[in-house]
């Protein structure tokens, strides 16, 4: 044995590698329900993820519209004040400058709030008295404000994170007709740029915690949902060909419970299958050995009479013709189930039925009748059919007497054409009706002289429903049957293939 072949292990110790000898972290990572909930993470992440932004903007948003509205509100509160105190009389610069302590000493600005007031184009009073940077006499900011000939309101950039931004509504003073103060209301963003911060980072750790608490739930639930899967598993390890019985309960409704539905259902086809093939292996078995120990009785038992030996070879050849019609019979059932087992051809129904009459009237001498009641075409397999019809025809004259009347007619309506083969013999009894297609098995009959294969019936209901048809029996006994044989006037597409 060469070191390649020594090195390389077998196919069996390969599959027993790859079945038995992975990891167990390899084995989970292996898993539906792994992949799904993985799936099912990266989902959430990629949510939460593009939700923090998302949810950033809003809660920004959110911040500046409630603190524009506090703003509008101390403006319109003062503007309702001053509009009360400049009515009834002159005012001077000295009642503006009592008017605006007045007025500030009974404010009580929201957090982050300042009320500003300029008189003669230097600060005058502000709530509270301590201003940040940033609004100090002789900023930028406040520098804007001085020359006012209209109300104003805007926002100003900060680099101090202390402040962050600085939202303002400034409104001139007109005392005397001339503009002599302004009264301004700034906000600061700085709070609200850390509440939002803080919120982020307490929507992070949440949405953190509720991913991480839904996976685990999603792993022991997810488990549930593809318990029919791992079963269905189990099972199909633990069948072989001697238990086929294992079936998946059902359960409610949905995918899985269809998977178990369709599993099941295979597994019945799959009984089935092995239940007919072994029953057919069992009577080909049964119907071969009968041909087979005559043939080798008599042969051991043959001696030197010529005339014996005459009779002998006779009944040797009989049984091995017998024989070789029952392996012909099996091998155009097994054919049968190939897609290839057709040949189509147009076929005219008029000239077609009388061919098979003609044929059918040289099997035996019966009262013939033939009942013609289409004509056209039809697309079908010439000699697969006039065999399936013929084959129904000679069992006509098995199972009736010289004086019976067999009837061989045809039909057309809508888009099937009915080929049929009537008797007045001695009919089939109820319970033999339908297991009499299956192979090897035979009626009881009065007026049978030999004894066929059993495969007749088998093979008619074989060819008739490879070409999309059906196999009808109307029967009484002691009155007769009726065998119509109902096909499309095309057979299935995949046929065409062929």
């Amino acid at each position: 044995m060469s070191k390649t072949q020594a090195r390389s292990p077998s196919n069996n110790q390969a599959v027993l590698l790859t079945s038995k000898h992975f990891p167990w972290w390899r084995k989970i990572l292996g898993e539906a329900r792994t992949r799904i909930l993985l799936l099912y993470l990266l989902l959430m992440l990629i949510v939460t993820a593009a939700a923090v932004p998302l949810f950033v903007s809003l809660f920004f948003a959110s911040v500046r519209n409630r603190v524009q509205e506090n703003l509008n509100r101390e403006v319109e509160r003062f503007r309702g004040a001053y509009l009360e105190w400049s009515r009834p009389f002159s005012r001077s610069d000295a009642d503006l400058r009592e008017f605006l302590a007045d007025y500030l000493a009974v404010q009580l600005p929201s957090d982050d709030n300042f009320l500003i007031t300029i008189v003669d184009n230097q600060l005058y009073k502000s709530n509270p008295a301590n201003l940040p940077d940033v609004l100090q006499p002789g900023s930028p900011l406040a520098n804007r404000w001085l020359y006012l000939s209209r109300p104003i309101s805007g926002q100003q950039q900060v680099n101090d994170p202390a402040i962050g931004n600085v939202l303002y509504i400034a409104e001139p003073l007109v005392v005397g007709g001339r503009i002599r103060g302004v009264f301004v209301a700034v906000h600061t963003t700085a709070g609200e740029q850390q509440e939002a911060l803080d919120s982020v980072g307490i929507f992070i750790k949440v949405a953190f915690g509720v991913v991480l608490v839904s996976f685990v739930l999603a792993w022991f639930a997810t488990a549930q949902v593809l318990a029919p899967v791992k079963r269905l598993s189990t099972i199909a390890r633990s069948i072989s060909e001697t238990d086929l019985a294992q079936r998946i309960p059902v359960q409610g409704s949905g995918e899985m419970s269809e998977l178990a539905d369709t599993f099941n259902a295979m597994m019945n086809r799959l009984q089935d299958a092995f239940t007919s093939q072994r029953n057919f292996i069992n009577d080909a078995g049964h119907e071969l050995r009968t041909p087979i120990t005559i043939v080798q009785g008599h042969l051991e038992l043959l001696g030197d009479d010529p005339d014996e030996q005459r009779e002998t070879l006779a009944l040797v050849m009989d049984e091995l013709e017998r024989m070789s019609r029952l392996v012909n019979d099996l091998i155009l059932l097994a054919k049968a189930e190939r897609p290839d087992f057709l040949r189509l051809e147009t076929i005219e129904v008029q000239s077609f039925t009388q061919e098979l009459f003609t044929k059918a009237q040289a099997l035996a001498e019966r009262d013939w009748q033939l009942k013609m009641q289409a004509s056209g075409r039809i697309v079908a397999d010439r000699q697969r059919l006039t065999g399936a019809i013929i084959n129904l025809a000679n069992n006509a004259v098995q199972h009736t007497r010289e004086t019976d009347r067999i009837e061989l007619g045809v039909s057309l309506y809508r888009n099937e054409v009915r080929f049929w083969v009537s008797d007045t013999g001695e009919g089939i009894a109820l319970e033999d009706q339908e297991r009499i297609f299956a192979r090897f098995a035979r009626a009881s009959s009065r007026f049978r002289r030999s004894e066929g294969s059993g495969l007749g019936l088998a093979i008619v209901r074989a060819i008739v429903e490879a070409h999309g048809g059906r196999v009808e029996l109307n029967s009484s006994v002691g009155m007769g049957s009726t065998f119509t044989l109902v096909l499309p006037l095309e057979p299935p597409k995949e046929q065409w293939s062929t």
